[in-house]
């Protein structure tokens, strides 16, 4: 897509001399000269690749997100609202308050928090997480303390347990030598004194000044480059089980770490490393009492320490078991400490462990047949340590490999192992007797991008690093044979059981509720969940109200409900998954910014993207009438309103419970279910999977017709109703707005192509017809000759330039339809906000700011107006690169990295947040919606089946022409023609066919 190597990079990768000592460079040149001099080009190239790291894969990548050990961690600034927001909200905050308090009397933590304060503050310390996706996630900060824990699901521990360590022992021959150190800076914040007997008397004598780190996602490496030991050069690779398209490694919770010893001396060197770890799940879990650590001799030379943590709330939480190990190998001899403590009344002390480490370099052989330790009194803390030993020659290198996993019996790793305690046994042996092949399968998926020369370097590893989300940011993947209501943290039954009616298919107007009653679109009774009567759709009404869905609709669903299962029943072989909107905001699966991230699970996890859509699919037909208090104004409706789509899928109790925000009354928001339509027809297009079309068009035809009761003045366009009744939901909209009309329009082209294809001609053509009314509309009361306005209101932004105007038009060109408006309407747009929201906030380096206005200044109506959002503004890099303006989308992403990731912005890696102010204070840390960053890698390789769609006429004025500047010179990573985002002109790949019988007019 890249039309060439245009960009000025700044290069954010270092060369080997910046990372490598430069006496250590003269010793390799040393010994090379030597070699080639006696020996010849042979054993040149054998030393090379068995001794300096730059020709091993100990060796840190060429292009990877990096700094130094001893780097400032600074603490980074939140945001804060002006006075006038303050007043605005004043209400809402006395609501939130008590909402939140009585939550808590409940034993439940409300989704959205603004009261309660982490006691460790969020710093610029952050790295690459740990494990897969869906089994929890501890983080790894990039100097080696192990953190930010998310054990179970929906808690988030962000403190670090500063006994969990790696440590290094280093005598040389003759005992002249000798080093000891925890290879970590010893200035951690968190760092307390507790005595000489506790962590305080380890060795904390890493400066970090000639040492490393290296991420690119889900692999990091740290260079400890003459640190400790100036004649030692170490690497530890750290690898978590992420791997595109590997459904089943990708769920385990594990994390190798393999260390790369390379002896620069004369003389044998020997090296003890050092893995210690707390029975905790983080925080103060460890303090609770009654844990227990027996060590194991596992099959392949595996052996270590099992550590059973058993949690206070057993009845909502099962227990969690701990394995650290290492490998023996002919050179490594593995021992073990099963438990010490760090008060200076345990019987194993930390001090006396660390002294034995000194002395000895490791434990006796005997501890392997110590059994499990007595269990921990209350206030104490039980910890663990496996040690692996080596001689490492002159001149010579050796690997030692170690893993961390965890097992908590119910997740999805147990369809494979099963729900013992000793699961993590299990996945331990397997993680360093595999390791291998997960690199091999991480490199070939990233091998093909770190290549591409046409891209920016700090994009590439950028592009890598943000997936760090899916594991650090909150995310359960549970077998589909488990009972949802079991699979995460105090997700009761309440709601399950109450669950026993079903309604399906026709919505309603809603006023006030009629009762608590409940329903969740399936029966399990009736067939694939479905109740018929004769042919059609039987539905239990409770408003008297008149249909938001035809009758006329409803029996034109019936033919296709036939075909909507369950997604329990179409997804066992990738279960069901749920991600957090972020560590702050507690919802799972906020479906309003799945829009943006859902571009990361098409690419890489395609079949969690389906059955995520199938869920939502399912809940449009489903309703939960029980009664909920909205807070922004203080109003009552019901929970889940039939036809519309859900904010979310719930936080207490998923799929159950859902809509757990209740600020507003989503049922009301006008860019839910537009963008639900706009993915499904994405998602079906990308995929070609006419089984998925099939069981979400019921879904489909139900939300685009719940949304006719929002065209008031029937033009065919929405408006909205004078509230944030959107995404932004603090950002006031009058009327036709650009952001939702827009999609609007994109959803009624996607609507009517996803009918065409699923043989549902009528709807085919209604949404057509209706599509030609509402962009007259849409174009005649918002262009202004360079841009669409805010919205067709009358309040003093209304004419600001909003960066995502163009969302709608961003799907549209990523799902191969035609474009909304003429290609010069469209490079207009991106043009001002280009100029405007992206280069007149510091030059360009801080993103684009979701409101500008003309002259200028940045739109400071409301707080979400003059913020600068981290994925709005990737997903308005990729409309760029769709639309051919290549430099400026680099440049306005490249602001995101600039701010948030590079060394002299704010400190934002691997916690993007979900957006900053232009003074670069942060809103809601670690947020989902910068995954919006594959919509921009999705731009430049559209999937094929994208590239190889007909081309489907809306407007009777769509044709192939030759003077188009979608000629096929700008290649995709598939080298085949991109598809041109301009005024209906595409070029169709030669395999292309027409759709048959086609109720539109195509091109070809």
């Amino acid at each position: 897509m890249v039309t060439g190597n245009i960009f000025h990079c700044r290069k954010h990768s270092w060369p080997p001399q910046e990372y490598v000592s430069r006496s250590t460079l003269h010793q390799l040149a040393s010994v090379a000269t030597e070699l080639l001099a006696h020996e010849g080009w042979l054993e040149l190239s054998q030393y090379l690749s068995d001794h300096a790291l730059d020709f091993d894969s100990a060796a840190p990548p060429e292009h990877a997100w990096r700094r130094r050990l001893n780097s400032h961690a600074n603490i980074l600034k939140e945001f804060s609202v002006t006075f006038t927001e303050a007043i605005k909200m004043v209400r809402l905050g006395i609501r939130l308050w008590s909402y939140v308090r009585e939550e808590a009397s409940q034993g439940r933590k409300a989704p959205i928090d603004p009261f309660t304060r982490e006691t460790c503050k969020p710093s610029a310390s952050q790295g690459v997480p740990l494990g897969g996706m869906g089994s929890g996630s501890i983080s790894r900060g990039f100097r080696g303390e192990f953190r930010h824990w998310q054990i179970i699901p929906g808690t988030c521990d962000v403190s670090p347990i500063m006994a969990n360590q790696f440590s290094i022992f280093i005598s040389r021959e003759g005992g002249n030598k000798k080093y000891a150190s925890v290879l970590a800076p010893g200035q951690h914040e968190g760092l307390g004194k507790s005595g000489d007997q506790g962590i305080t008397s380890w060795g904390w004598n890493l400066n970090g000044q000639h040492s490393t780190y290296h991420a690119l996602f889900p692999r990091a490496w740290t260079i400890y480059d003459g640190e400790p030991d100036p004649e030692l050069k170490v690497s530890c690779r750290q690898i978590s089980p992420f791997i595109p398209h590997n459904y089943r490694d990708s769920s385990l919770p594990t994390a190798v770490f393999i260390y790369t010893l390379v002896n620069t001396g004369k003389e044998r060197a020997k090296v003890s490393l050092l893995f210690t770890w707390a029975n905790s799940i983080g925080g103060i879990s460890h303090l609770s009492g009654d844990h227990v650590n027996e060590p194991f001799i596992g099959e392949d030379g595996v052996s270590g320490v099992l550590l059973h943590h058993k949690q206070l709330t057993a009845k909502e939480n099962p227990p969690v078991t701990f394995a650290i190990a290492a490998c023996e190998t002919q050179n490594v001899s593995v021992t073990v400490l099963p438990s010490f403590g760090l008060s200076e009344g345990s019987r194993i002390t930390a001090k006396a462990m660390w002294d034995k480490m000194v002395q000895d370099g490791q434990f006796d052989r005997e501890n392997f047949n110590a059994g499990p330790s007595m269990p921990s009194s209350p206030g104490d803390t039980l910890c663990a340590a496996v040690s692996a030993s080596a001689w490492v020659e002159p001149h010579g290198k050796c690997t030692v490999a170690f893993a961390l996993a965890w097992s908590s019996p119910k997740v999805r790793y147990t369809k494979y192992y099963g729900t013992s305690e000793r699961a993590a046994l299990n996945i331990v042996h397997d993680a360093l007797t595999n390791y291998k092949q997960w690199e091999e399968e991480i490199e070939k998926w990233q091998s093909q991008i770190l290549r591409d020369d046409r891209i920016p370097e700090w994009y590439k590893f950028t592009l890598f690093n943000e997936l760090y989300f899916l594991v650090a940011g909150g995310t359960v993947w549970i077998d589909s044979s488990l009972p949802a209501t079991s699979s995460t943290n105090n997700l009761h039954q309440s709601a399950a059981e109450e669950s026993t009616n079903v309604n399906v298919t026709v919505a309603k107007r809603r006023g006030a509720a009629t009762g608590n009653h409940v329903t969740d679109g399936y029966d399990a009774t009736t067939r694939d969940g479905l109740e018929f009567d004769e042919g059609h759709i039987r539905t239990r009404n409770t408003c008297k109200d008149e249909p938001v869905i035809s009758e006329e609709s409803n029996r034109q669903l019936s033919v296709h409900a036939k075909t909507l299962k369950n997604p329990q029943d179409v997804t066992d072989d990738v279960g069901r998954f749920l991600y957090l909107e972020g560590v702050e905001y507690i919802m799972w699966c906020t479906y309003d910014v799945h829009f943006y991230a859902s571009f990361a699970l098409l690419e890489l996890f395609p079949k969690i993207e389906l059955s995520i859509q199938r869920e939502f699919a399912k809940a449009v037909l489903s309703e939960d009438g029980r009664k909920v208090k909205f807070l922004m104004e203080g109003n009552w409706g019901i929970r889940k309103v039939r036809g519309a789509v859900p904010h979310d899928l719930g936080t207490h109790d998923p799929w159950h419970e859902m809509n757990a925000y209740n600020i507003h009354d989503t049922s009301q928001w006008k860019d839910l279910n537009p963008k639900f339509v706009l993915q499904v027809y994405r998602d079906f297009a990308a995929t070609r999977d006419f089984s998925f079309g099939a069981d979400v068009w019921p879904a489909v035809r139900a939300a685009m017709e719940y949304m006719e009761q929002f065209d008031r003045d029937h033009d065919g366009l929405i408006e909205n109703d004078g509230f944030p009744d959107q995404t932004y939901d603090a950002w006031t909209v009058h009327g036709i707005s650009a952001y939702c009309g827009c999609l609007w329009l994109a959803a009624l082209q996607a609507a009517a192509a996803m009918a065409h294809q699923l043989g549902d001609r009528p709807f085919a053509e209604k949404c057509k017809s209706k599509f030609r009314k509402a962009k007259l509309a849409f174009e005649e009361k918002l262009w202004n000759g360079s841009y669409f306005n805010y919205d067709s209101g009358s309040s003093n932004n209304s004419k600001s330039i909003q960066a995502d105007q163009l969302a709608g038009q961003w799907y549209m060109a990523s799902s191969g339809l035609p474009s909304l408006f003429d290609d010069y309407k469209i490079r207009s747009c991106l043009q001002k906000i280009y100029d405007f929201n992206v280069m007149k906030v510091k030059g360009g380096k801080m993103g684009a700011v979701n409101g500008m206005h003309r002259n200028g200044k940045v739109d400071e109506s409301c707080m979400q107006s003059r913020e600068i959002w981290t994925g709005v503004t990737y997903a308005v890099a990729a409309t760029m690169i769709l639309s051919g303006m290549e430099e400026q989308a680099f440049t306005t992403a490249e602001g995101i990295f600039t701010a948030g990731w590079s060394e002299e912005g704010y400190g934002y890696w691997f916690q993007s947040p979900e957006g900053w102010t232009i003074d670069g204070h942060f809103r809601s840390l670690v947020y989902m919606r910068p995954l919006a960053i594959w919509g921009m890698q999705w731009a430049l390789t559209m999937p094929k089946a994208i590239l190889e769609a007909p081309t489907i006429n809306f407007m009777d004025r769509l044709h192939v022409s030759s003077s188009s500047p979608y000629d096929g010179s700008r290649l995709s990573s598939h080298d085949t023609p991109m598809p041109g985002p301009g005024p209906g002109v595409r070029k169709i790949a030669a395999k292309s066919r027409c759709f048959e019988n086609s109720v539109f007019h195509c091109s070809c």
